[in-house]
């Protein structure tokens, strides 16, 4: 039987084939061996994602004002975060349909932001849906796919969804 192998052994002194790229088992190994458990453990963990709480309504006049608490615990800071809401009515049928700016949100921060339904008293809203995520841009650039990343809640009787 002959034995082939890619490292130097002793009684011959040849460079091991370049020729294809270790297996990654054996890269795993070669890592654990070297002490490089941080750049060997494979795909970094997903960063955890923002969370939406729908915290209070409190009437205004003829309108309601919405308070909305934003909670990041990531390391990434948004300098866009732009949401299209549709608000529907305790019967189903949307009401209406309006842009929210949530941005500036700083890394790894809780904020709460205020918003009025001018026009729309509280007990005509039945639940608030996040139609779509129209922009979301981080420190770094644009982020895709921010709504799936997005954990929603509501503290309300007023459902707020995804």
């Amino acid at each position: 039987m002959q034995y082939q192998s890619s490292c130097v052994r002793p009684d011959k002194q040849q460079a091991p084939s370049l020729s294809r790229p270790p297996a990654r088992a054996s890269l795993y190994a070669l890592c654990g061996a070297l002490g490089l458990a941080l750049a060997c453990t494979g795909p970094a963990a997903a960063e955890p994602g923002l969370t939406l709480e729908l915290n209070k309504l409190e009437p205004q006049d003829a309108s309601c004002k919405a308070y909305l608490v934003v909670d990041n615990p990531g390391s990434t800071g948004y300098q866009a975060l732009k949401l299209d809401l549709i608000l529907f009515q305790p019967d189903g049928v949307i009401g209406r349909r309006l842009a929210v700016d949530l941005a500036p949100m700083k890394a790894a921060k809780k904020s709460v932001k205020i918003f009025v339904l001018d026009g729309t008293a509280c007990d005509k809203i039945g639940s608030l849906l996040i139609n779509e995520v129209t922009e979301c841009k981080s420190d770094s650039g644009p982020i895709n796919d921010c709504l799936a990343a997005m954990t929603v809640k509501s503290l309300t009787t007023v459902q707020l969804s995804k």
